[in-house]
């Protein structure tokens, strides 16, 4: 698949660029003092992704992003009523007050759902939802801060887990092998 759900988010919304996160250290790779709307696309853009591709694994989660109005409740949809708490982690690893961040995350969880929903429109299917997202996976997680611990949210702690963060050939490779094996490739 050639669109990277991180970058076009980021640019649609107007974020800056955003970092991967140095699997090593579980932090961002550079630290060039961010500004909090920089850090605020730094967390909450891979925070609301990591929402949607979880939700998108089950048939019904997937059906339920296929149907969703973007505009209403989309941030409520990808974390099932634990939107809350998913703000108050983007809060407190950004310093940006709460209410702040819950707009951010809303208006990116709109995109998103709506970018996901134009993506599948010629096929769409939860399998083409989840086949989309399973593509996305790896892309999400080299710029999910571990801190923020949304793996623990979510319920599938191979989200902050730094060997799905790593990259280069032999872990590309692995990731490859990782997808076959889980069904996920396209």
């Amino acid at each position: 698949m050639a669109t990277n759900l991180i970058d076009t988010i980021q640019q649609n919304l107007g974020y800056p660029p955003l970092e991967k996160i140095d699997p090593n250290q579980q932090e961002l790779k550079s630290d060039n003092g961010h500004k909090f709307t920089h850090e605020l696309g730094q967390a909450a853009i891979p925070a609301v992704l990591a929402g949607l591709y979880k939700q998108s694994q089950s048939e019904t989660g997937a059906s339920q992003i296929l149907e969703a109005d973007p505009d209403a409740g989309a941030l409520q949809l990808l974390f099932e009523r634990k939107e809350d708490v998913a703000v108050e982690k983007v809060s407190r690893y950004t310093g940006v007050p709460a209410e702040k961040s819950r707009i951010a995350m809303e208006r990116i969880a709109a995109e998103a759902v709506r970018l996901v929903q134009e993506l599948v429109k010629n096929t769409p299917t939860p399998g083409k939802v989840k086949a989309i997202m399973g593509d996305q996976r790896h892309n999400i997680l080299v710029y999910l801060p571990a801190a923020m611990q949304m793996g623990y949210l979510l319920g599938d702690n191979t989200l902050d887990d730094r060997t799905n963060k790593m990259e280069g050939p032999i872990s590309s490779f692995m990731h490859k092998i990782e997808d076959k094996m889980a069904g996920k490739d396209s």
